[in-house]
């Protein structure tokens, strides 16, 4: 999701996923999968910038989860060939 301004002043958030294309009339117009579409005050290379941005925040979030849920190592040693709670 990105922050954009319209042309009104109004900020809102659109979902980038869903940008079929970017027009270059005099104002920078979005439009959207759906057809619908906003005009903009970002230029194309703001609203790229700010897309590529999301991207590599997503990118690390998803690089330091898997980092920090990566098993912990096995313990050395023999290892138990017992079920757990079962006696001999």
């Amino acid at each position: 999701m990105i922050m954009l301004t319209k042309t009104s002043g109004e900020k809102f958030v659109v979902n980038h996923l869903q940008i079929e294309c970017i027009e270059l009339i005099p104002e920078t117009k979005i439009v959207m999968m759906n057809r619908d579409f906003y005009l903009v005050m970002e230029s194309v290379g703001d609203i790229i910038n700010k897309v590529a941005d999301y991207n590599a925040k997503v990118q690390d979030i998803h690089r330091q989860i898997t980092i920090n849920e990566d098993p912990k190592p096995a313990p050395t040693g023999r290892a138990s060939t017992q079920r757990p709670g079962f006696r001999r």
